[in-house]
């Protein structure tokens, strides 16, 4: 599963590494090395523009990077609050599950991370590893996201909110937890953001690259981040107490 990340790069870096527009307008969120459930994120997506009546242009798309809550609120729901226990969508069922359908077939996003968290369960003890690219760039999670409106409240406005894809870990990350985030190569991100395409099976049944995986750097982190007040650089240094850590010996 996903359930805390860190992100840390500005809105210019990620439009710059996405090749997509800073479309958060002043709203995106701060430095954040334990982003948990409900809070805000950014997301890359590519949309149809819509001009001044809000009709779309189905001659060209455009990628942005947009503010959106973590916990995905279907359509359907009468309040927010379900919105907490869907941070993940199992990558297997979405197409099929009614909170998620739709968005799989029409709102895909890439949800950018400088890593994740999962912890390991050794007997009574669980490790907090942080998963990352040795070499600074971004982990592309992918996404679904929803718009929102409370049927309690006309007036109000929307909620964007969105969803971590996940499917079978593999590799190494197997001897951390059983899930991991469903990662999309740069090669993949065009078809996977792609509005006017539906047919994204193909994407959703095939696990991250072996290579990919193999190569992230499985840190081994203090329990201080399990709080999800504590928030800064610390969080994301190795404990070097943990350094010897043995993947493979005395496995989940």
């Amino acid at each position: 599963m996903c359930g805390r990340y860190a992100a840390t790069k500005d809105p210019a870096t990620l439009a710059a590494e996405f090749d997509a527009l800073d479309a958060t307008d002043d709203q995106a969120p701060a430095t954040d090395y334990n982003v948990a459930p409900t809070k805000n994120v950014v997301a890359v997506v590519q949309r149809h523009p819509r001009d001044e009546d809000g009709e779309p242009d189905p001659s060209t798309t455009v990628r942005s990077l947009r503010v959106m809550r973590w916990g995905l609120i279907p359509v359907w729901a009468k309040d927010m609050s379900i919105g907490s226990r869907m941070i993940n969508a199992r990558s297997e069922k979405a197409a099929t599950t009614s909170a998620f359908r739709t968005s799989v077939a029409k709102q895909r996003c890439l949800i950018p991370a400088d890593g994740w968290y999962e912890w390991r369960r050794d007997g009574k003890v669980k490790q907090p590893f942080f998963m990352t690219r040795p070499d600074g760039h971004s982990i592309a999670m992918a996404g679904l996201w929803s718009v929102w409106r409370d049927p309690s409240q006309q007036d109000a406005p929307p909620v964007v909110s969105a969803a971590v894809l996940t499917t079978d870990a593999i590799g190494q990350l197997a001897n951390i937890h059983d899930r991991m985030p469903l990662l999309m190569t740069p090669d993949q991100w065009a078809a996977w953001l792609d509005p006017d395409s539906a047919e994204v099976g193909e994407l959703l049944g095939t696990p991250p690259p072996l290579d990919l995986v193999e190569s992230l750097e499985l840190r081994p982190v203090s329990t201080k981040v399990n709080n999800v007040r504590n928030n800064g650089p610390e969080l994301l240094e190795r404990d070097e107490e943990k350094a010897d850590l043995t993947l493979f010996d005395n496995p989940r």
